[in-house]
């Protein structure tokens, strides 16, 4: 075939990154690594016909040359000629498509195909070994092609909410499960990026008091084999195919018919939406592994360009730390690049706000293991583009040494395990087996009352010693605090099962983890006949998830809600639904009143913590002076209204906790916070401390054993005495007359 004309007297200066980088009449250079290819072609379909560029140049591990004719809307992709020895981890096969890993669209969504294997699939023997027949199949008909798009976009003036990480509240939700099933969303746009634009979404997220929502991976993706031959898919999206496109099938059926500008730009649109509600976008990206797995996968972009390079080998085997069968090398220059290069267009071209990095752990590995000065997590963490977003850590793998939680360096925040792990186990399991077995001492206060101070134990025990004492390298908002998350069950669902339920999967219920730390309240399960919403069983169950909820938002450190969480969205016991793309995992939006009171809760919490700054602290908190109260400190109280002692801390039999948060002074006075935890099984006179302690009118401002928060006492507490009703939260609010002077 004949290929475009080349510019012969363009001076040969190699570009300095790979890529596609062009004028507005498609002229200028393409680049790609791929150091082990013996040559690379440049494939560019024009009208059916696909005209081959070799790329002449070879510098540093990149393959380039100078291009024209790549305007907006041409489809292109590459094919490498190499080695073929897949028993040294080499795949190159010519007949293959590959998508520039650099490219900014895609051509379709596509499930995996046969096509797409760099061996006959068939023929397949040892996906290890060096018995793989290379495919001759070739797959141009059916292989997913780059496309070059444009950056120019009318972003009327977007400015970034710019939230505080003190003020920040996020919330997790999937594109299409958030408004896939939305009344008030058009049908057209129900489960795309353009119906999470949309008035009717932005104004419910405001309105409820959240900041920041957090995205399941838009990147485009694609289905792992065991999920093809199981006739499903994977939902989540944690399989990534390309790094820097959007994932097309959450577009609006128009947009994917116009073709991958259009899908950008609807992309574009909804962040542009967001931000003028106020609302922050934050990414969750997957730079861990890619949607070619491990040995035996298919071969879509990085396999089919130098294996070696771009997947971390041990000598002829996959090194798996992530679950998947391979993971990316991040000791490699080349995928240092990539990950910095995706990370930077969607902050600068798509304008988005932050990133969640999946099984973070990962990008700090080197040879002897995590290492929190890793050259990618520096580079991230100096970068003058990224250091001004929101970075988080999800700070563990499956490798050894995997677990890393309070490990990763400034100004990353990190999901916290420890909470979510700790405050289940006070609110469900260990009340399960308090019920069961009648014994008392199961559990105690010690954990809970470290995971409400931002668990500092985790995020300061690697400040250098150096430090001044009360000084510390990490801020209390590093503890990204959360009891669910999309993996695991939902909120209503601890409160429900305590065995996962997952048969939908088809791996005859044995994905997901075993260890909940949920509990049914003595039933497993919905009731098979309805009952009212005055019964026990299911009234227990909402006070148990109110509690839960106000621990969430009320302890020190960012808060982390899941999508549907707020009104008691079920998944029906999966607590592994990354393939249910349906309404096991879609948000349901038919909501009764019981729904809608514990939205409220929400929003009554959320207030409540938008208007007290001591439960924002930015420093980790210090034992309260009476003598000398700020908002930076804290006590803590028993039942008895005594602080507590060694021999309260170590009693596991002690299932009420009261936390004084002192106050800001301000023109009508102090307003401290007296936040009480209850999960004892009888009610509990509580009495107040007394003096040196705030003494002054005491509200109650929040009072979970309420499902309707219009229903507290509005007058002031009498009697030095508050009764805590079992299995609750309690806000109390001490007025004291010191102003401002």
């Amino acid at each position: 075939m004949h290929a475009d004309r080349f510019d012969r007297a363009t001076p040969p200066v190699a570009p300095t990154s790979p890529g596609l980088s062009v004028d507005e009449q498609g002229r200028g250079t393409f680049a790609v690594a791929a150091p082990r290819a013996d040559a690379v072609d440049l494939c560019i379909d024009r009208g059916g016909a696909e005209l081959h560029h070799r790329l002449r140049h070879y510098d540093g591990g990149l393959r380039w040359d100078h291009v024209t004719g790549m305007t907006p809307g041409t489809r292109y992709g590459l094919r490498v000629h190499g080695p073929w020895d897949p028993g040294a981890g080499l795949y190159g096969n010519p007949r293959k498509l590959l998508l520039d890993p650099y490219a900014h669209g895609v051509s379709h969504a596509s499930p995996l195909l046969s096509s797409f294997f760099p061996f006959e699939v068939d023929a397949m023997l040892d996906p290890a070994g060096d018995r793989l027949v290379p495919s001759t199949l070739d797959d141009r008909e059916t292989a997913v092609w780059s496309v070059v798009t444009t950056d120019r976009f009318d972003w009327q003036g977007d400015l970034r909410p710019m939230v505080d990480w003190d003020e920040t509240v996020l919330y997790e939700l999937h594109v299409k499960g958030f408004t896939r099933l939305h009344p008030e969303v058009p049908p057209e746009q129900r489960g795309t990026y353009a119906g999470l634009g949309h008035p009717a979404v932005t104004g419910y997220l405001t309105d409820l008091g959240v900041t920041t929502v957090e995205l399941l991976p838009i990147h485009a993706a694609m289905d792992e084999p065991h999920l093809t031959r199981l006739g499903l898919t994977n939902y989540w999206g944690y399989s990534t195919m390309s790094f820097m496109a959007p994932e097309p099938s959450l577009a609006t059926a128009a947009a994917q018919r116009s073709g991958a500008q259009a899908v950008l730009d609807e992309v574009r649109t909804m962040v542009r939406n967001l931000h003028t509600a106020g609302l922050e976008v934050v990414l969750d990206v997957v730079y861990n592994h890619t949607a070619e797995g491990g040995a035996g996968g298919p071969s879509l972009s990085l396999r089919g360009l130098d294996n070696r390079e771009y997947y971390w080998m041990d000598h002829s085997s996959f090194l798996d730390v992530t679950g998947t069968g391979g993971t990316l090398d991040p000791r490699s220059v080349h995928v240092m690049d990539l990950i910095l290069a995706s990370l930077r267009y969607w902050v600068q071209e798509i304008h988005v706000d932050g990133f969640r990095f999946d099984l973070a752990a990962t990008l700090g590995r080197d040879e002897h293991g995590f290492r929190p000065d890793h050259p990618l997590l520096r580079a991230i963490v100096t970068d003058p583009v990224l250091r001004r977003v929101k970075l988080i850590a999800e700070p563990w793998d499956v490798g050894t040494g995997g677990w890393q939680t309070g490990g990763f360096p400034a100004p990353f925040a990190e999901w916290n395990d420890s909470f979510r792990d700790d405050v289940r186990a006070f609110w469900l399991s260990d009340r399960a087996l308090r019920e069961r077995d009648g014994n008392p001492a199961v559990g105690g206060v010690r954990d809970l009352a470290t995971r409400l101070t931002a668990s500092s134990d985790l995020f300061t025990s690697r400040d250098p010693s150096h430090l001044p004492a009360g000084r510390s390298l990490r801020s209390p908002w590093a503890s990204i605090n959360f009891v669910t998350a999309h993996d695991g069950f939902t909120l209503r669902d601890l409160t429900t099962y305590e065995s996962k339920h997952n048969e939908a999967n088809g791996e005859d219920n044995r994905d997901g983890t075993s260890d909940n730390r949920s509990w049914n309240h003595g039933f497993e399960g919905e009731p098979v006949t309805g009952l009212g919403e005055a019964d026990p069983l299911l009234a227990a169950r909402r006070r148990t998830s109110r509690g839960i909820l106000a621990t969430l938002l009320l302890a020190s450190g960012t808060p982390m809600l899941t999508a549907g969480d707020e009104f008691g969205r079920t998944q029906h016991g999966n607590n592994n639904a990354y393939c249910q793309d349906n309404e096991i995992s879609w948000v349901d939006w038919t909501l009764r009143p019981q729904d809608r009171a514990l939205r409220d809760t929400v929003k009554a919490l959320l207030w409540l913590r938008a208007e007290h700054p001591q439960l924002r602290s930015p420093h980790f908190l210090r034992p309260a002076d009476p003598a000398a109260l700020d908002p930076g400190q804290v006590a803590w109280f028993g039942p008895d209204g005594t602080g507590m002692e060694h021999a309260d801390w170590m009693d596991p039999s002690r299932h009420l906790l009261a936390m004084l948060r002192p106050g800001v002074p301000g023109p009508d006075g102090s307003q401290h916070l007296l936040i009480v935890i209850s999960t004892e099984a009888e009610q509990v006179d509580l009495t107040l401390p007394g003096a040196p302690w705030p003494q002054g009118p005491t509200r109650v401002l929040f009072d979970s054993s309420l499902e309707d928060q219009s229903l507290l006492p509005t007058g002031p507490v009498q009697g030095g005495q508050v009764p805590v009703e079992p299995g609750s939260v309690i806000v109390l609010g001490i007025t004291t007359p010191e102003r401002l002077s």
